[in-house]
């Protein structure tokens, strides 16, 4: 069978990659072209964009790279054509996706979308769409199934991929020798930043959680680099700082030695929480961009722990709230503060707990597609 995958960022090029992983297993002869990055072309995907081309991010960064967004829109679509897949796989990026699929759908080309655009989070309508250019929806969130089922959306809940991901990580690549590697001596204290795999991100983000770590004794602190990221812009902001490191490309083994965490909102929230890594998220866009976003978006919570808890277990710093006073003050607490510790560590082991109890979704996704593609 012939497989085009499309994901958009970090996380997406993560997930597909276990997902080509586990279709092999079902389809020898698969072969798979995709927009994605360095882990799905490591699995014999034929790479044909990479998300760090792809990435946009807020209401007015897409408005201002709108001609780079719709001219890579015409070029999938050629592909696409080109490619005459046995089917679409979408990888959440619900921008650039939904149209895609709907492009799918009147060129008769069978879809299924992988991670769940949330539509939950803003745009309900959009699921009248799903539902009719998606010919399988796989969602990874135990809400998500519960949702879509007040659309009369039959979807598919296949458990969360970063269970198996951080687990087998756990089990068979801990590096023991990092906290030395990183020259970091056993009486201090690690803090890892994790300010995103965007330089949009890192541009709003790192300057101010650098910034907290001013007067914190004892204290280490480690920026998490993505490995798309040239070093010249993290080094950029940490030129100065003596008690900060950077790390690049082992954001999980920073999470294995780390004593608590600042964390961009979006799915390391979730992976610092499945670590069991006291945090604090935070979120900082442009002031329109926010401000678009306040009055579109309705959700309670901007992180995954506290929406899949459906409770307030992590801190949340948004917009002006995401201070260098306010990091600093949730910090020392996450620190040396051991009931609060004790308190978030429990809630992080229920949070495991519950998404455990969905499976290995990258099977469990492999196994729907293949029954998928033997109906029809």
């Amino acid at each position: 069978m012939k497989y085009y995958i499309i994901a958009g960022e970090a996380s997406g090029d993560l997930h597909a990659s276990r997902l080509i992983r586990a279709i092999k297993h079902h389809d020898a002869e698969a072969i798979f072209r995709v927009w994605g990055g360095d882990l799905m072309a490591a699995e014999g995907a034929v790479l044909v964009k990479h998300y760090r081309d792809l990435a946009f991010m807020g209401f007015i960064e897409v408005a201002a790279n709108i001609r780079t967004i719709l001219s890579n829109m015409k070029f999938c679509k050629r592909d696409l054509r080109a490619f005459k897949p046995d089917l679409l796989i979408l990888v959440d990026y619900p921008g650039f996706n939904i149209p895609i699929a709907k492009f799918a759908h009147t060129h008769a080309v069978k879809t299924a979308y992988y991670i769940s655009p949330q539509v939950w989070a803003w745009k309900e309508g959009r699921v009248k769409t799903l539902r009719k250019v998606i010919d399988k929806m796989l969602v990874i969130l135990p809400f998500e199934k519960e949702f879509y089922a007040k659309w009369n959306y039959q979807v598919s809940y296949v458990g969360h991929p970063l269970i198996e991901i951080i687990e087998g990580y756990k089990m068979y690549k801990t590096d023991h020798n990092l906290r030395n590697n990183l020259h970091i001596t056993s009486d201090k204290k690690i803090v890892a930043l994790l300010p995103g795999s965007r330089k949009q991100e890192i541009q709003k983000k790192l300057p101010v959680m650098l910034e907290a770590t001013a007067g914190m004794k004892d204290v280490v602190f480690v920026v998490a680099q993505a490995p798309s990221l040239p070093d010249s812009i993290i080094e950029s902001y940490t030129n100065g700082y003596t008690e900060v490191r950077i790390l690049k490309g082992d954001t999980y083994g920073l999470l294995s030695i780390a004593d608590a965490a600042v964390v961009t909102s979006g799915t390391a929230t979730l992976e610092t929480a499945l670590f069991g890594i006291p945090e604090v998220v935070c979120y900082k866009g442009s002031p329109v961009s926010y401000a678009i976003a306040k009055r579109v978006i309705k959700i309670k919570y901007i992180s995954l722990v506290n929406l899949i808890m459906n409770r307030p277990v992590v801190q949340e710093l948004i917009q002006d709230e995401m201070n260098a006073a306010n990091i600093h003050t949730e910090l020392h607490e996450l620190l040396f503060n051991g009931a609060k510790r004790a308190g978030m560590i429990a809630d992080f082991s229920e949070l495991k707990s519950i998404l455990q109890a969905g499976g290995n979704a990258s099977e469990k996704a492999a196994m729907e597609i293949k029954t998928m593609l033997e109906g029809s």
